[in-house]
């Protein structure tokens, strides 16, 4: 199991992730609200701005106040850590 820091101290497992999109178009905004309405949404933004939002494979929908870029970067990391070892 890898583990990914997605912002104050929140951690997801990388390989249950299915997608980290930005929040700003319509299809997503329709998908964060659908999950909202049936249980399925994780706010981990701690009250700031949302800047990702990731899609598991069991269909829930977390929000993120870290960019698409940096949960990427530091999934790369963790990816490259494990290889190390």
């Amino acid at each position: 199991m890898k583990l990914v820091n997605i912002g104050f101290g929140n951690l997801i497992n990388l390989n249950k992730l299915t997608a980290v999109v930005a929040p700003d178009s319509a299809p997503v905004k329709r998908i964060v609200q659908v999950a909202k309405s049936n249980g399925m949404l994780i706010d981990a933004t701690c009250g700031r701005k949302c800047k990702a939002v990731i899609i598991t494979e069991n269909n829930h929908v977390v929000l993120s106040a870290i960019s698409c870029e940096a949960i990427q970067n530091r999934s790369d990391e963790s990816e490259e850590q494990r290889d190390e070892q």
